[in-house]
């Protein structure tokens, strides 16, 4: 983990995770948890299972979207506190695919462009979910691709996923830098070996036998501040 005032030197690729890490779910959380008895507990269980099934699906060989595992998860989670779901509730999808950036995101990824960095999307939601998503944040034209697990039918954190997304931009692991909000994402992308960044989002944290990332930062901007091109 870098330490000390110096920004870190660093040039490159800089991949990101989406939901969570640039995205503000708050209101995907209010909802999920309005439909599963406005009890707030569930709406985190809900979101863990999702996880959970995500893996279960790679390890199995199966596949199916993460918007349509989010909505059997959904299910499943009201079937085990006995709540009955609305039949004519808005899709989750939908309101994935309207979450808004975090306030930092817009200021930090811009920054870092402009320093030269070049910025994907690396996301376990489909291709055109991803792309709805960042279109509706208005984070779009930073990116200079949105590469989707889709693509591999395979979730993050698996190491595949990684080596494909450094191989797609034609660019050398050490070069590449993976930023998330979740421990299980950086994990996966430094066992993959790249570099990486854990943006500590409310409510996250690192996995402690997990190798530690090389920096931790609370928001985008001081990313941006502690990475500088090399000249």
């Amino acid at each position: 983990m870098t330490n000390g005032h110096k920004p870190a030197l660093y040039k490159g690729t800089l991949f990101f995770d989406v939901n969570e890490t640039l995205l503000d779910t708050t209101e995907l959380n209010q909802v999920v948890a309005q439909r599963l008895g406005n009890r707030p507990e569930r709406a985190e269980a809900w979101f863990t299972s999702v996880l959970h099934h995500s893996l279960v699906e790679s390890v199995t060989g199966s596949w199916h979207s993460f918007g349509d595992i989010a909505e059997a998860v959904l299910e499943m989670t009201a079937a085990r506190y006995g709540v009955s779901l609305p039949a004519d509730a808005t899709p989750l999808a939908e309101i994935i695919a309207a979450m808004p950036p975090h306030s930092d995101v817009a200021t930090g990824l811009t920054a870092l462009q402009q320093q030269g960095f070049t910025l994907v999307a690396l996301t376990n939601s489909s291709a055109a979910l991803a792309e709805k998503q960042l279109k509706s944040a208005g984070l779009a034209s930073l990116f200079s691709r949105i590469l989707s697990v889709e693509s591999l039918k395979i979730y993050k954190p698996a190491l595949r996923v990684y080596q494909w997304a450094m191989e797609e931009m034609n660019k050398p692991v050490s070069e590449c830098m993976m930023v998330a909000a979740h421990g299980w994402d950086v994990g996966g992308a430094k066992r993959a070996g790249m570099k990486t960044a854990f943006v500590a989002r409310k409510g996250q944290a690192l996995y402690p036998l997990a190798t530690a990332p090389d920096l931790v930062v609370s928001e985008m901007d001081t990313l941006a501040k502690k990475l500088q091109p090399l000249r």
